[in-house]
């Protein structure tokens, strides 16, 4: 049988190498809020979109329509920075009906 050293010896690595295995190797800081709060409205074949940016990072928004029938160009507006507390209105249109409308957002560098 072996020594009562040599078991505590086992027991006090093995559980070092489970405690090692449970604390965090680094510390991960979630990111901070990032984005513009964009509502779209749809009448006929306009669209609106308005964005208002409540966070501190300054967010770029670009309006996108693409339009229903194929002859009908798509449109893509170019992207409008919006700083902290300011709100940005895009507008877009098709010749005929809208078959779908959204946002994109980036952060500004």
């Amino acid at each position: 049988m072996r020594s009562i050293r040599y078991r505590t010896a086992v027991l006090l690595v093995a559980s070092a190498g489970v405690a090692g295995l449970a604390a965090p190797t680094s510390v991960q800081a979630e990111p901070a809020p990032f984005g513009a709060g964009c509502l779209i409205s749809l009448r006929g074949s306009h669209t609106t979109a308005t964005c208002h940016n409540r966070y501190v990072g300054t967010d770029r928004v670009a309006l996108h329509v693409e339009c229903a029938r194929w002859w009908d160009i798509d449109m893509d507006s170019a992207p409008v920075e919006v700083g902290p507390a300011q709100s940005v209105r895009l507008t877009g249109r098709c010749w005929k009906e809208i078959s779908s409308v959204w946002v994109t957002h980036r952060r500004a560098d």
